[in-house]
């Protein structure tokens, strides 16, 4: 019997080892993705948003005929277009980067 108890604690061990693994190459992955820049456009480039993997808006482009102040409603809305289009890309990167490190496994609350 203490064979197998044996056996099952290192069993156990064998899979603490491998969720340190992947908590570690998780770390790593955000750590990459925070590196990571993505852009969203509109306006046919007037305005630029860039974005990093990790959601967060690193900033804001916009070109000089675009600031009038007739067209403010317009400049407001490019520009929440562009941040959208910019945090999708972001997404959809953090997502395959994700399923790439859990092999496919949907695992809740990572990212």
């Amino acid at each position: 019997m203490a064979k197998n108890f044996g056996g099952g604690m290192g069993m156990f061990r064998d899979l603490q080892k491998q969720a340190e693994g992947m908590q570690k190459r998780m770390l790593d992955l955000q750590n990459d993705l925070k590196q990571r820049v993505y852009e969203g456009t509109a306006g046919g480039g007037a305005v630029t948003v860039h974005v990093n993997g990790q959601r967060e808006i690193l900033g804001v482009k916009l070109a000089p005929e675009v600031v009038d102040p007739d067209e403010k409603e317009m400049l407001e809305d490019m520009i929440t277009a562009a941040v959208s289009q910019a945090m999708k890309k972001a997404s959809e990167a953090s997502s395959e980067a994700m399923s790439k490190l859990t092999g496919g496994m949907s695992l809740p609350g990572l990212m």
